[in-house]
């Protein structure tokens, strides 16, 4: 799962090329010998270099069609199961995790999956420089480091720069879906979404789980151990002045 750190990035979209920031913290984690060998024989094929220019998706993915970012896909269980239940629409994912790389090219190969590719960036940078203004037909950020000690919240990933920056990238209509398991930051993106004018909740608070989201196994043991979750659906409005 992607995990940011956003003590560097307060100054936002407009913030200079020259900073240096990693808006994440890479964790230390084992790969196996199946991740290993995805990353070495599947990447080519699913894993996009960044670059600092705009990806032309049409090309990166063969053909035309709507295109949904996911953010921190983790081990990528969730982005396989979404692809798969919906091969007409494209899915992006971000993550800087290898292991979690690795992870979603076996499931990709494994289940004949031709509508993924993967980008192993920092997810700021890849906004900022990779994708245009009103390309993307969704998002989706599913647990989220929450940072749960009160001087670390600096660094949680939604905080209203990046959501401003993430809102200028979603088309006119297109969803953005957030969830988290864990209440304080669930509250504090429902406070920061709400407060962002590009976009519109589609529930009166907190919405239902969509169909879509699978219930992961992380989510199952949550359960039985009396915590809850918290899903958030917003729409991106309709902007025809938006830069």
């Amino acid at each position: 799962m992607l995990r940011i750190d956003r003590t560097d990035v307060s100054s936002g979209p407009a913030a200079a090329p020259h900073r240096g920031v990693r808006s994440y913290v890479l964790r230390a984690g084992r790969m196996g010998t199946g991740q290993q060998r995805a990353l070495r024989e599947i990447a080519p094929r699913f894993v996009l270099p960044f670059r600092e220019a705009l990806l032309d998706l049409e090309t990166a993915f063969g053909r035309p069609a709507p295109t949904v970012l996911e953010i921190g896909f983790g081990m990528g269980h969730s982005t396989a199961v979404i692809a798969q239940a919906s091969p007409d629409v494209d899915f992006l994912g971000i993550e800087v995790h290898p292991p979690g790389v690795g992870a979603l090219l076996q499931r990709v190969a494994t289940l004949a999956l031709t509508n993924v590719r993967i980008v192993q960036h920092d997810a700021v940078e890849v906004l900022e420089h990779m994708l245009a203004p009103r390309s993307l037909a969704g998002a989706m950020v599913f647990f989220p480091d929450p940072w749960p000690k009160k001087r670390h919240h600096k660094r949680r990933l939604i905080q209203p720069p990046f959501v401003a920056l993430l809102a200028s990238r979603l088309a006119a209509g297109a969803t953005l879906h957030l969830a988290t398991d864990w209440e304080p930051y669930a509250q504090q993106m429902l406070q920061v979404l709400s407060a962002e004018p590009l976009l519109q909740n589609t529930a009166a608070g907190f919405a239902l789980r969509p169909a879509y989201r699978p219930f992961t196994k992380f989510e199952s043991r949550g359960t039985a151990l009396g915590h809850g979750t918290w899903d958030l659906v917003f729409r991106k409005r309709e902007a025809p002045t938006e830069g």
